[in-house]
């Protein structure tokens, strides 16, 4: 009982719309992982009427960090979008799932540093965060994750997500290039995610976040499947 009142207060008083726009967007949402486990390109389309929602929902409910997080998705899904439908001339196929090569790497922790840094100076400018050294900030935060009081966790949300913005923009740009490795990223961000929104009061995209963490393990479980597939195809077909 006292978990399904944890869940439903912070809906007390709010709008059937936003109550409404919050479920579908969660619902396309997982609708779009769904398609991108089946390396489908309706992952895009969907996933844009779920981040365009969620730009809406968060400026109302003034989670500015989240809101470009979703910003960011909506632009990479329409990168992705073009990078899916590509046909490669030579082979005339779509681009094959592929595995990151040292580049490639360093491009993606470039994205999470460069985002992450960004976020801390938003938030430290706002005051939202205290502006603390680097190992004063990871103290400061692994001293309220760990406190067991919900209140002081809350004030550890801010770090959360740094963390979840920086890998959230790393694993949007490895999908959007076909990456493998771009599983395991949303695996870290939905694991930090899913009691996020709880604890922030927003019970529905907590759970949309929850079947996110289930369907990246599926997804990252296949497409190693299709990637093997693939360099069996190629070794076949070089082979005769």
């Amino acid at each position: 009982m006292e978990l399904l009142n944890f869940f439903l207060e912070p809906y007390k008083g709010a709008s059937t719309l936003m109550v409404s726009l919050e479920i579908i967007a969660a619902f396309m949402g997982i609708l779009s992982v769904w398609f991108a486990k089946k390396e489908n390109i309706l992952v895009f389309p969907t996933g844009i009427i779920s981040t365009a929602l969620y730009v809406y929902l968060l400026s109302q409910w003034n989670l500015y960090g989240d809101l470009i997080i979703n910003i960011y998705y909506t632009v990479m899904s329409i990168y992705g979008w073009y990078m899916w439908s590509k046909v490669d001339e030579s082979t005339e196929k779509h681009i094959p799932i592929t595995k990151t090569n040292a580049m490639d790497k360093l491009k993606a922790l470039g994205i999470f540093v460069f985002t992450s840094i960004f976020v801390v100076v938003v938030y430290r400018y706002y005051s939202v965060m205290p502006d603390l050294s680097f190992g004063n900030s990871v103290r400061y935060a692994f001293a309220k994750l760990t406190s067991g009081h919900l209140k002081e966790f809350r004030e550890a949300t801010p770090y959360l997500d740094t963390f979840t913005t920086g890998a959230a923009f790393a694993a949007m740009w490895l999908m959007a290039n076909k990456k493998l490795e771009n599983w395991p990223a949303w695996i870290a961000v939905n694991v930090v995610s899913v009691p996020l929104y709880f604890v922030k009061g927003f019970g529905f995209t907590g759970i949309q976040y929850f079947i996110f963490l289930v369907l990246a393990f599926l997804g990252y479980r296949e497409w190693k499947e299709r990637y093997k597939n693939q360099l069996l195809v190629t070794q076949e077909s070089t082979a005769t």
